[in-house]
């Protein structure tokens, strides 16, 4: 994460939603955002190497920031298959927009994906806890986590034959090995991408000093029906990748 602080005002994500929607996230706005989410997860579930959170969410400028938050806690970021968790193992905490529907044991973190929300717009299961609520209270930096077990999974998600699993020591050259990457790029990332392949690409970029534009896949697809819409987003982003 100094990496993103190293310009702290610099755009390291911007976010092009459905309706319109679009967010730019700073290396330091990130960062604090990914810090809050650290605390939230070590303080109310106890995460560190070992604990599984099953990120039940979309290619969506939240859901890198749970991620984030899990593998800087030194945790297992599982992402969903078909039915949940690609091994079949439980997970002890799930984040999803669908805390009602999830079937999964453990904590459940319900996320809302619009911006300005301030708070969860549905029924909570009972115990479950409201992400947009929840995270602002947490402090901007970190304050405590355990270390990173290197032999521990970083990210467990479901591939053709089998699931993939990237341990926390091998994670940044995981990351660095994606195909296309351009060093200190500012490269768009589309949100039709299997939410793997996508979440790499971002890991990609940070860690070579780049730059994310993401979008949600409505977007990318309305784009790419657009040519000039789309070089008009690309020349205003100034995207180079």
């Amino acid at each position: 994460m100094n990496l993103l602080v190293r310009e702290p005002g610099r755009p390291r994500l911007t976010w092009y939603g459905d309706d319109g929607e679009r967010i730019e996230l700073s290396g330091a706005v990130l960062v604090n955002w990914i810090s809050k989410t650290t605390n939230l997860v070590v303080e109310e579930f106890d995460a560190g190497p070992g604990c599984r959170l099953l990120i039940d969410l979309p290619p969506h400028w939240r859901t890198a920031v749970w991620v984030l938050g899990a593998l800087r806690a030194g945790a297992t970021a599982v992402l969903p298959g078909a039915a949940g968790a690609p091994d079949g193992r439980e997970v002890d905490v799930t984040v999803t927009t669908r805390p009602s529907e999830t079937t999964e044991t453990g904590d459940v973190v319900a996320v809302t994906l619009p911006a300005l929300a301030r708070r969860f717009d549905g029924e909570l299961p009972p115990g479950a806890i409201d992400a947009a609520a929840a995270v602002m209270t947490y402090a901007d930096q970190i304050l405590y986590v355990p270390d990173a077990d290197p032999t521990e999974p970083a990210i467990v998600a479901p591939a053709e034959r089998a699931p993939v699993r990237v341990l926390h020591g091998d994670l940044l050259g995981w990351a660095a090995g994606a195909p296309g990457l351009v060093p200190g790029a500012r490269a768009v990332v589309d949100g039709r991408l299997p939410l793997l392949d996508a979440l790499r690409l971002m890991l990609a970029l940070w860690v070579s000093d780049g730059s994310v534009v993401l979008t949600s896949a409505a977007t990318a697809a309305a784009l790419e029906a657009d040519p000039e819409r789309q070089a008009r987003v690309l020349d205003q982003e100034g995207v180079t990748a």
